[in-house]
């Protein structure tokens, strides 16, 4: 009993081994339910209608016109394909021509039917090239007619717009004339004040005028802070003004001369009492002469519509502050002294004197003496459209005889103290422009921009040129 047990046992585990092994042998084999009518290693081209592998990729142009072998048949996943040796893709069967190896007649047969479809396969595709050249012209011919389309569309609406502006540019036109005439009857340019900020530079001068010498250029920067009324009438070109105001500022001038006391025509002030004549001779003599100043201007003014004005008038400068610098060159300057008794001369002795290098001091001086001159300032302004204006012109102011020129008639530059019997002789030197100068003329010239507040505001419309 116990024997047949173990044959049965052993006959069960033999057959489920011999079935595992049969099941194993299966799942290796390629499933071979599909008759295929070619064979491995057989030789076989693509047909040209054949456009993609059975995993979906489009095959390239180049397998179509050559001969492939065939592989392996089927497979699970593509139990009707086939598996070609150089291009390593799965193919339906259907889409092959099966030339036998290097048969003549089957690879001529089936080059022919390559020639055949690749000539089927040139003329769509030709067909299908010509198509859509002829859709492509045809979009671009509609294109261009919807294009001309919109532009005679815009042409036509720029026109009517151009139309339209043209009668509102009239009708406003038409309206302003209106107004302007009804303006007129009711005076409607009015008078106005303003109240002027400028600022003017240029070069200035005192003038100077001496024996032997000239005056050099400097310059001048002052602040102009001014008030003046117009009275404006309707149909007058021209407002009519008058300004006043208060500036100041600060200017320079210079002096270069020489002198010669002997030179003079009066009698010498540096005679002594024992006798002895001196004379000095100084031939570079440089003096600045600097002036803070205080002006007063009363202006006549005219401001035409256009923009362009005048000023004239009288103005009254005040120098306040009126420092100088002089410079005398030691090697060029000589004191001599002449004994009438013995008839000798000495010339920058240190006892008769001699000129040892000092220098006059600065001295700043303050004088409120009044100098009348003649101003002038011609330009052109801006109306804002704030209704304030722009300025900028040019200006000048002449000054003649100021009354702070010292009578100096016998003044001279240098101011010789003659020794005594305790003191050496003393040279002191003086100012050029207080003690020496003939005359004095002030005379200045530059640019100016001022800043115009306009109360109430000037209407715009009555000038040509506006910022």
């Amino acid at each position: 009993m116990k024997t047949v047990k173990s044959i049965l046992i052993a006959t069960t585990l033999i057959c489920a081994s011999v079935v595992s092994t049969l099941s194993a042998q299966q799942e290796a084999q390629p499933a071979q339910k599909h008759e295929f009518k070619v064979a491995v290693g057989d030789s076989v081209m693509i047909k040209r209608e054949c456009v993609e592998y059975l995993t979906g990729e489009r095959p390239s142009v180049w397998v179509w016109d050559k001969v492939h072998t065939v592989y392996q048949l089927g497979t699970k996943r593509f139990p009707e394909g086939v598996l070609l040796w150089n291009i390593r893709s799965w193919i339906c069967e259907e889409c092959l021509i099966n030339v036998n190896g290097n048969a003549k007649e089957a690879a001529a047969q089936a080059a022919e039917e390559q020639a055949e479809e690749r000539a089927a396969f040139e003329e769509e595709k030709a067909k299908t090239k010509e198509a859509k050249e002829a859709a492509r012209a045809a979009a671009e011919a509609a294109a261009i007619a919807a294009a001309d389309s919109a532009f005679r569309a815009q042409e036509a609406e720029r026109l009517a717009a151009e139309q339209a502006a043209k009668e509102a540019e009239e009708a406003a036109r038409a309206q302003k004339a209106k107004e302007d005439s009804i303006a007129s009857q009711q005076h409607f340019k009015h008078s106005y004040d303003r109240f002027t900020i400028g600022l003017r530079g240029g070069a200035s001068s005192l003038l100077h005028q001496a024996e032997k010498g000239n005056w050099t250029c400097g310059g001048d920067v002052v602040l102009d802070l001014q008030y003046a009324h117009y009275w404006a009438k309707d149909g007058r070109p021209v407002d009519l003004g008058i300004i006043v105001g208060l500036g100041i500022g600060y200017q320079q001038s210079g002096l270069k001369t020489a002198y010669d006391s002997t030179a003079f025509q009066r009698p010498d002030p540096y005679v002594a009492t024992d006798n002895i004549n001196y004379s000095v001779i100084a031939k570079d003599v440089k003096e600045t002469d600097h002036q803070l100043q205080l002006e007063i201007p009363v202006m006549f003014s005219l401001i035409h519509d256009k923009g362009l004005f005048f000023n004239v008038g009288p103005k009254l400068m005040i120098p306040l502050y009126t420092p100088y610098k002089q410079t005398v060159n030691q090697d060029e300057t000589h004191i001599s002294a002449y004994f009438e008794k013995t008839g000798i001369t000495v010339r920058d002795n240190p006892v008769t004197g001699r000129y040892d290098g000092q220098q006059p001091e600065e001295k700043n001086g303050i004088q409120f003496n009044m100098n009348l001159m003649v101003t002038a300032e011609l330009g052109y302004e801006w109306v804002l459209k704030s209704g304030n204006s722009l300025g900028l012109g040019a200006y000048a102011n002449y000054g003649w005889n100021l009354s702070y020129k010292n009578q100096t008639n016998s003044e001279g530059l240098f101011n010789l103290t003659a020794p005594s019997a305790t003191d050496k002789a003393h040279l002191e030197v003086l100012s050029a422009t207080h003690a020496y100068a003939d005359k004095l003329s002030f005379f200045d010239a530059g640019v100016k921009i001022a800043y115009h507040f306009n109360f109430p505001k000037k209407p715009t419309r009555f000038k040509a040129s506006k910022l």
